[in-house]
Protein backbone atom coordinates (compact mmCIF):
# COMPACT_ATOMS: atom_id res chain seq x y z
CA UNK A 1 0.00 0.00 0.00
CA UNK A 2 1.15 3.51 -0.86
CA UNK A 3 0.23 6.55 1.23
CA UNK A 4 -1.14 8.02 -2.02
CA UNK A 5 -3.57 5.18 -2.70
CA UNK A 6 -7.13 6.44 -2.36
CA UNK A 7 -5.93 9.95 -1.48
CA UNK A 8 -6.35 13.33 -3.15
CA UNK A 9 -3.09 15.15 -3.92
CA UNK A 10 -2.72 18.74 -5.11
CA UNK A 11 0.49 20.18 -6.53
CA UNK A 12 0.87 23.95 -6.84
CA UNK A 13 2.93 25.08 -9.80
CA UNK A 14 1.81 21.77 -11.25
CA UNK A 15 2.67 22.63 -14.86
CA UNK A 16 6.34 23.28 -14.06
CA UNK A 17 9.18 20.79 -14.51
CA UNK A 18 8.73 19.31 -11.03
CA UNK A 19 4.94 19.22 -11.24
CA UNK A 20 4.85 17.36 -14.55
CA UNK A 21 7.34 14.72 -13.41
CA UNK A 22 5.53 14.36 -10.07
CA UNK A 23 2.19 13.83 -11.81
CA UNK A 24 3.77 11.32 -14.20
CA UNK A 25 5.17 9.20 -11.35
CA UNK A 26 2.04 9.39 -9.19
CA UNK A 27 -0.23 8.36 -12.07
CA UNK A 28 2.00 5.49 -13.18
CA UNK A 29 3.05 4.03 -9.84
CA UNK A 30 0.24 4.82 -7.39
CA UNK A 31 -3.55 4.68 -7.18
CA UNK A 32 -4.72 8.11 -6.01
CA UNK A 33 -8.35 9.08 -5.73
CA UNK A 34 -7.59 12.41 -7.39
CA UNK A 35 -4.58 14.43 -8.57
CA UNK A 36 -5.09 18.19 -8.91
CA UNK A 37 -2.74 20.34 -11.00
CA UNK A 38 -2.99 23.87 -9.59
CA UNK A 39 -1.33 26.67 -11.60
CA UNK A 40 -2.08 30.08 -13.06
CA UNK A 41 -1.14 29.60 -16.75
CA UNK A 42 -3.97 28.23 -18.90
CA UNK A 43 -1.68 27.64 -21.88
CA UNK A 44 0.69 25.46 -19.87
CA UNK A 45 -2.28 23.52 -18.51
CA UNK A 46 -3.56 23.03 -22.06
CA UNK A 47 -0.14 21.80 -23.20
CA UNK A 48 0.20 19.46 -20.22
CA UNK A 49 -3.27 18.08 -20.89
CA UNK A 50 -2.07 16.92 -24.32
CA UNK A 51 0.21 14.49 -22.46
CA UNK A 52 -1.90 13.81 -19.36
CA UNK A 53 -5.53 14.24 -20.31
CA UNK A 54 -8.50 14.00 -17.96
CA UNK A 55 -10.04 11.57 -20.45
CA UNK A 56 -7.13 9.09 -20.17
CA UNK A 57 -6.55 9.70 -16.46
CA UNK A 58 -9.95 9.92 -14.83
CA UNK A 59 -8.46 10.95 -11.47
CA UNK A 60 -6.70 14.00 -12.94
CA UNK A 61 -8.02 17.56 -12.61
CA UNK A 62 -6.66 20.91 -13.80
CA UNK A 63 -7.38 23.92 -11.61
CA UNK A 64 -6.55 27.51 -12.63
CA UNK A 65 -5.46 29.59 -9.65
CA UNK A 66 -2.71 31.65 -8.04
CA UNK A 67 -1.20 31.07 -4.59
CA UNK A 68 -1.57 34.82 -4.04
CA UNK A 69 -5.36 34.31 -4.11
CA UNK A 70 -6.33 32.89 -0.71
CA UNK A 71 -9.97 32.43 -1.66
CA UNK A 72 -9.06 30.34 -4.68
CA UNK A 73 -6.82 28.15 -2.51
CA UNK A 74 -9.70 27.46 -0.13
CA UNK A 75 -11.82 26.32 -3.07
CA UNK A 76 -9.01 24.15 -4.49
CA UNK A 77 -8.09 22.55 -1.14
CA UNK A 78 -11.57 21.20 -0.41
CA UNK A 79 -11.29 17.42 0.14
CA UNK A 80 -7.50 17.34 -0.45
CA UNK A 81 -5.26 15.10 1.69
CA UNK A 82 -1.74 16.14 0.61
CA UNK A 83 -0.33 19.34 -0.90
CA UNK A 84 3.02 19.60 -2.70
CA UNK A 85 3.92 23.29 -2.93
CA UNK A 86 6.14 23.82 -5.98
CA UNK A 87 4.86 27.21 -7.16
CA UNK A 88 7.42 30.02 -6.97
CA UNK A 89 9.03 32.91 -8.76
CA UNK A 90 12.56 31.51 -8.91
CA UNK A 91 14.60 33.38 -11.53
CA UNK A 92 17.27 35.26 -9.57
CA UNK A 93 17.64 38.27 -11.96
CA UNK A 94 13.85 38.58 -12.31
CA UNK A 95 13.40 38.65 -8.52
CA UNK A 96 16.13 41.30 -8.18
CA UNK A 97 14.35 43.54 -10.69
CA UNK A 98 10.82 42.82 -9.45
CA UNK A 99 11.30 42.31 -5.70
CA UNK A 100 7.76 42.65 -4.40
CA UNK A 101 6.42 40.30 -7.06
CA UNK A 102 8.71 37.61 -5.59
CA UNK A 103 7.58 38.55 -2.07
CA UNK A 104 3.90 38.24 -3.00
CA UNK A 105 4.29 34.79 -4.57
CA UNK A 106 7.02 33.22 -2.43
CA UNK A 107 6.16 34.67 0.98
CA UNK A 108 2.54 35.83 1.00
CA UNK A 109 1.65 32.83 -1.16
CA UNK A 110 3.25 30.54 1.43
CA UNK A 111 1.23 32.13 4.23
CA UNK A 112 -1.96 31.71 2.19
CA UNK A 113 -1.24 28.01 1.69
CA UNK A 114 -0.56 27.51 5.41
CA UNK A 115 -3.83 29.12 6.48
CA UNK A 116 -5.91 27.40 3.81
CA UNK A 117 -4.33 24.01 4.55
CA UNK A 118 -5.09 24.23 8.28
CA UNK A 119 -8.64 25.47 7.78
CA UNK A 120 -9.39 22.86 5.09
CA UNK A 121 -7.98 19.96 7.10
CA UNK A 122 -5.09 19.02 4.80
CA UNK A 123 -3.08 16.18 6.34
CA UNK A 124 0.42 16.93 5.03
CA UNK A 125 2.01 19.83 3.16
CA UNK A 126 5.54 19.68 1.73
CA UNK A 127 7.08 22.87 0.37
CA UNK A 128 9.97 22.88 -2.10
CA UNK A 129 12.94 25.07 -1.20
CA UNK A 130 16.37 25.79 -2.68
CA UNK A 131 20.04 25.91 -1.70
CA UNK A 132 19.80 29.67 -2.26
CA UNK A 133 17.69 29.88 0.92
CA UNK A 134 20.77 28.99 3.04
CA UNK A 135 22.64 32.17 3.99
CA UNK A 136 20.85 34.02 1.16
CA UNK A 137 22.55 36.80 -0.77
CA UNK A 138 19.79 37.44 -3.31
CA UNK A 139 16.11 38.28 -2.99
CA UNK A 140 14.93 34.93 -4.33
CA UNK A 141 16.92 33.10 -1.66
CA UNK A 142 15.69 35.51 1.02
CA UNK A 143 12.04 34.97 0.08
CA UNK A 144 12.50 31.19 0.09
CA UNK A 145 14.21 31.29 3.50
CA UNK A 146 11.25 33.28 4.81
CA UNK A 147 8.90 30.78 3.18
CA UNK A 148 10.78 27.87 4.81
CA UNK A 149 10.48 29.52 8.22
CA UNK A 150 6.76 30.08 7.70
CA UNK A 151 6.10 26.46 6.78
CA UNK A 152 8.04 25.10 9.76
CA UNK A 153 6.24 27.52 12.08
CA UNK A 154 2.96 26.47 10.44
CA UNK A 155 3.05 23.42 12.69
CA UNK A 156 2.66 25.78 15.65
CA UNK A 157 -0.36 27.39 13.98
CA UNK A 158 -1.87 23.96 13.36
CA UNK A 159 -1.58 22.96 17.01
CA UNK A 160 -3.99 20.13 17.84
CA UNK A 161 -5.30 20.04 14.28
CA UNK A 162 -4.01 17.29 11.96
CA UNK A 163 -2.22 19.46 9.38
CA UNK A 164 1.57 19.03 9.33
CA UNK A 165 4.12 21.01 7.33
CA UNK A 166 7.67 20.24 6.24
CA UNK A 167 10.22 21.48 3.69
CA UNK A 168 12.49 19.82 1.13
CA UNK A 169 15.62 21.73 0.13
CA UNK A 170 17.94 20.75 -2.73
CA UNK A 171 20.15 22.30 -5.41
CA UNK A 172 20.06 22.84 -9.17
CA UNK A 173 17.84 20.44 -11.10
CA UNK A 174 19.09 18.82 -14.29
CA UNK A 175 16.31 18.97 -16.84
CA UNK A 176 14.38 21.86 -15.29
CA UNK A 177 13.48 24.95 -17.30
CA UNK A 178 15.55 27.17 -15.02
CA UNK A 179 18.73 25.13 -15.37
CA UNK A 180 21.90 26.61 -16.86
CA UNK A 181 22.29 23.51 -19.05
CA UNK A 182 19.76 24.55 -21.75
CA UNK A 183 21.44 27.98 -21.78
CA UNK A 184 24.87 26.44 -22.30
CA UNK A 185 23.49 24.25 -25.10
CA UNK A 186 22.09 27.31 -26.87
CA UNK A 187 25.29 29.33 -26.41
CA UNK A 188 27.35 26.44 -27.77
CA UNK A 189 26.01 27.40 -31.21
CA UNK A 190 28.12 30.57 -30.98
CA UNK A 191 31.30 28.68 -30.11
CA UNK A 192 31.70 30.50 -26.78
CA UNK A 193 30.35 29.63 -23.32
CA UNK A 194 30.14 32.50 -20.78
CA UNK A 195 31.51 31.55 -17.34
CA UNK A 196 30.85 33.88 -14.42
CA UNK A 197 33.69 32.57 -12.21
CA UNK A 198 35.95 29.56 -12.76
CA UNK A 199 35.83 28.70 -9.04
CA UNK A 200 32.05 28.38 -8.98
CA UNK A 201 30.50 25.10 -7.79
CA UNK A 202 26.90 23.96 -7.57
CA UNK A 203 24.86 21.05 -6.20
CA UNK A 204 23.07 19.00 -8.87
CA UNK A 205 20.14 16.58 -8.78
CA UNK A 206 18.13 14.94 -11.54
CA UNK A 207 14.48 15.88 -11.87
CA UNK A 208 13.31 12.33 -11.22
CA UNK A 209 15.51 11.93 -8.15
CA UNK A 210 14.19 15.22 -6.80
CA UNK A 211 10.58 14.12 -7.24
CA UNK A 212 11.19 10.69 -5.69
CA UNK A 213 12.95 12.31 -2.73
CA UNK A 214 9.92 14.54 -2.12
CA UNK A 215 7.64 11.49 -2.27
CA UNK A 216 9.85 9.71 0.27
CA UNK A 217 9.83 12.74 2.57
CA UNK A 218 6.04 12.95 2.40
CA UNK A 219 5.93 9.33 3.56
CA UNK A 220 8.23 9.78 6.58
CA UNK A 221 7.54 13.34 7.71
CA UNK A 222 6.09 13.99 11.13
CA UNK A 223 5.88 17.74 10.57
CA UNK A 224 8.56 20.37 11.09
CA UNK A 225 11.50 18.77 9.31
CA UNK A 226 13.67 20.37 6.65
CA UNK A 227 14.86 17.50 4.43
CA UNK A 228 18.12 17.76 2.46
CA UNK A 229 19.24 14.99 0.06
CA UNK A 230 22.89 14.04 -0.34
CA UNK A 231 23.64 15.04 -3.91
CA UNK A 232 26.82 15.59 -5.96
CA UNK A 233 28.56 18.85 -6.81
CA UNK A 234 30.19 20.00 -10.02
CA UNK A 235 32.48 22.85 -10.97
CA UNK A 236 30.95 25.24 -13.50
CA UNK A 237 33.88 24.86 -15.92
CA UNK A 238 33.53 21.06 -15.88
CA UNK A 239 29.83 21.49 -16.49
CA UNK A 240 30.54 23.68 -19.52
CA UNK A 241 33.02 21.09 -20.86
CA UNK A 242 30.47 18.31 -20.51
CA UNK A 243 27.73 20.28 -22.30
CA UNK A 244 29.88 21.99 -24.94
CA UNK A 245 33.32 20.32 -25.10
CA UNK A 246 34.41 22.11 -28.27
CA UNK A 247 33.55 25.63 -27.15
CA UNK A 248 35.78 28.36 -25.77
CA UNK A 249 35.00 29.50 -22.22
CA UNK A 250 34.88 33.24 -21.56
CA UNK A 251 34.92 34.58 -17.99
CA UNK A 252 32.38 37.42 -17.72
CA UNK A 253 32.30 38.01 -13.96
CA UNK A 254 29.85 37.07 -11.23
CA UNK A 255 26.29 38.36 -11.58
CA UNK A 256 24.34 40.34 -8.96
CA UNK A 257 22.91 38.09 -6.26
CA UNK A 258 25.14 35.14 -7.16
CA UNK A 259 27.42 33.07 -4.90
CA UNK A 260 30.69 31.30 -5.69
CA UNK A 261 29.51 28.23 -3.75
CA UNK A 262 26.12 27.12 -2.42
CA UNK A 263 25.21 25.71 1.01
CA UNK A 264 22.41 23.28 1.89
CA UNK A 265 23.10 22.87 5.63
CA UNK A 266 24.69 25.82 7.44
CA UNK A 267 26.95 25.61 10.48
CA UNK A 268 24.15 27.03 12.62
CA UNK A 269 21.70 24.44 11.28
CA UNK A 270 24.20 21.69 12.11
CA UNK A 271 23.44 21.98 15.84
CA UNK A 272 20.10 20.29 15.25
CA UNK A 273 20.78 18.23 12.11
CA UNK A 274 20.60 14.44 11.80
CA UNK A 275 22.52 12.55 9.12
CA UNK A 276 21.23 9.45 7.35
CA UNK A 277 22.76 7.34 4.59
CA UNK A 278 21.43 9.47 1.73
CA UNK A 279 19.94 12.59 3.31
CA UNK A 280 19.95 15.02 6.25
CA UNK A 281 17.09 16.22 8.42
CA UNK A 282 17.32 19.68 9.97
CA UNK A 283 15.02 19.46 12.98
CA UNK A 284 13.04 22.48 14.20
CA UNK A 285 14.04 24.26 17.40
CA UNK A 286 10.49 24.81 18.62
CA UNK A 287 9.48 23.41 22.01
CA UNK A 288 6.75 21.30 20.39
CA UNK A 289 9.31 19.20 18.50
CA UNK A 290 9.35 15.91 20.41
CA UNK A 291 9.71 13.41 17.55
CA UNK A 292 12.16 10.62 18.34
CA UNK A 293 11.36 8.51 15.29
CA UNK A 294 14.14 9.87 13.07
CA UNK A 295 16.79 9.35 15.75
CA UNK A 296 15.61 5.79 16.36
CA UNK A 297 15.57 5.11 12.61
CA UNK A 298 19.31 5.56 12.22
CA UNK A 299 19.75 9.32 12.26
CA UNK A 300 23.02 10.53 13.80
CA UNK A 301 23.78 14.09 14.92
CA UNK A 302 26.38 15.74 12.68
CA UNK A 303 29.64 17.01 14.17
CA UNK A 304 30.02 20.48 15.63
CA UNK A 305 30.87 22.99 12.90
CA UNK A 306 29.54 20.79 10.08
CA UNK A 307 28.62 22.57 6.83
CA UNK A 308 27.15 20.92 3.75
CA UNK A 309 28.52 23.09 0.95
CA UNK A 310 29.00 22.52 -2.78
CA UNK A 311 32.77 23.15 -2.67
CA UNK A 312 33.51 20.82 0.30
CA UNK A 313 31.12 18.08 -0.78
CA UNK A 314 32.53 14.52 -0.87
CA UNK A 315 30.38 13.62 -3.90
CA UNK A 316 31.29 15.02 -7.34
CA UNK A 317 29.80 14.51 -10.78
CA UNK A 318 32.15 13.52 -13.58
CA UNK A 319 31.63 14.80 -17.12
CA UNK A 320 30.48 11.34 -18.18
CA UNK A 321 27.99 11.06 -15.33
CA UNK A 322 26.53 14.46 -16.14
CA UNK A 323 26.17 13.61 -19.83
CA UNK A 324 24.30 10.46 -18.87
CA UNK A 325 21.97 12.41 -16.55
CA UNK A 326 21.29 14.98 -19.28
CA UNK A 327 20.46 12.23 -21.79
CA UNK A 328 18.01 10.66 -19.35
CA UNK A 329 16.40 13.92 -18.27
Amino acid sequence: MSIFDGKTILVTGGTGSFGKKFVEIILKEHKPEKVIVFSRDELKQFEMAQIFSEKDYRCLRYFIGDVRDKGRLYRAFYGVNYVIHAAALKQVPTAERNPFEAVQTNIIGAENIINAAIDCGIEKVIALSTDKASNPVNLYGATKLCSDKLFIAGNSYSGWRKTRFSVVRYGNVIGSRGSVIPFFKKMSETGTIPITDTRMTRFWISLEKGVRFVIKCLEITEGGELFVPKIPSMNITDLAKAVAPDCRQEVIGIRPGEKIHEVLVTEDDARHTLEFDDYFIVEPEFHWWTAKTHLSNGGKPVKEGFVYASNTNDKWLSEGELKKLIENS
